[in-house]
């Protein structure tokens, strides 16, 4: 079996009870699952502990994403070009 198929769902608890013990058992012994389970159930718990996003970081992208509609909607209204046209056109 390759744990690293299954890990993610073992970690968060959608394996069968026979295959979470097989995984189980396995991170015992690998030093290599066991700490890419470390840092999944480590990012995982980051993330539980922020249940409201930065408010800074959240205006720091609302501007952004304003910036671009602006951005986009400038180059959309300008006129069109009416300089002559290349040579040989």
């Amino acid at each position: 079996m390759q744990v690293s198929r299954v890990l993610q769902k073992y970690l968060d608890g959608e394996t069968d009870e026979v295959t979470a013990r097989r995984v189980a058992v396995h991170l015992e012994d690998c030093r290599r699952c066991g700490l890419e389970a470390s840092v999944y159930q480590e990012i995982r718990s980051a993330l539980a502990r922020r249940a409201e996003p930065d408010v800074d970081a959240v205006a720091r992208l609302t501007a952004f994403g304003r910036s671009l509609v602006r951005d986009e909607q400038g180059q959309a209204g300008d006129e069109p070009d009416t300089a002559s046209p290349p040579a040989g056109a």
